[in-house]
């Protein structure tokens, strides 16, 4: 294992406070399972690569590695898809805005819709093989916690999503006359169907991908709170193109969705706009 890895091992092992010891041990096996998980979905990939690119028989592939083609097949139908990838490694904590509301008192409150992208978006990670813990997004909020993460929260809820949409070249979001656009570098704004003058159910998502040294920062903002649903509905049918168009690099794209908002439930989801590659 590399030499930083086998500090931290050796450091727990040596460790004479077991509450400390215990609580390092638990951080630790959560980080060296997921790291298991994504191995075994790089070794997938190198497997099919070969397959394709080189146009080797799975035998001379199980041969090249020193395992049986009965291993290759097992790998194959069992090892994680290649869209994980999407997310990073993981760990992967999933963050929602909590706002100011007023019911008998002025009290912190999170929108059903958000909760329930956030709910969607874990239990998506969580079939991804992936360990999800969710944090709240609050209006100071200036920072991440570590690791990957997946933002869901727009540029009026929390200074974050402003900062992580400043470093996007080629989607920003623009509010001419008080009302609220998704706006490309050429000019072209994209504008939620619920706020036309004859609206309907409908909304629209900024979707990006960021990454940042060894992390990934997954960030989703809607116009309305319907949008960010309408993008997790996207992720959840979509992510395997999605992920054959953009791979591990960094991009922006603009989703529409369709909704029931009786039901806070999306119907359709598809891709308006990109994905512009960064």
């Amino acid at each position: 294992m590399p030499e930083s890895d086998s500090d931290e091992f050796e450091a727990v092992r040596r460790d004479p406070d077991p509450l400390r010891r215990g609580r390092r041990a638990t951080e630790l096996l959560t980080l060296y399972q997921q790291r298991s998980t994504e191995l075994a979905r790089l070794r997938k990939a190198a497997i099919e690569e070969a397959h394709r690119e080189r146009e080797m028989t799975y035998t001379e592939i199980a041969n090249a590695l020193g395992i049986t083609k009965g291993r290759i097949t097992q790998i194959r139908g069992s090892a994680p898809s290649a869209e994980r990838g999407f997310f990073g490694v993981g760990p992967v904590a999933v963050g929602v805005p909590w706002r100011w509301q007023t019911t008998d008192r002025e009290r912190p409150l999170i929108a059903a819709e958000d909760a329930k992208s956030g709910d969607l978006m874990g239990k998506l990670l969580a079939d991804l093989g992936f360990t999800v813990s969710t944090f709240q997004v609050g209006p100071e909020t200036e920072a991440l916690p570590e690791g990957d993460v997946v933002l869901i929260c727009g540029p009026i809820s929390s200074p974050i999503a402003s900062t992580y949409l400043a470093d996007d070249p080629r989607l920003a979001f623009v509010a001419p006359d008080n009302r609220w656009y998704i706006e490309e570098t050429g000019g072209v704004r994209h504008g939620s169907p619920s706020d036309d003058d004859q609206p309907t159910k409908s909304d629209i998502a900024y979707l990006a991908r960021h990454r940042i040294g060894s992390r990934t920062v997954v960030h989703i903002a809607g116009i309305h709170t319907m949008g960010s649903l309408g993008a997790v509905h996207y992720l959840t049918n979509h992510l395997g193109d999605l992920y054959a168009k953009t791979k591990d690099q960094e991009f922006s794209c603009v989703i529409r969705c369709d909704y029931d908002l009786a039901n806070v439930e999306v119907t359709d989801s598809t891709l308006l706009a990109g994905p512009f590659i960064w």
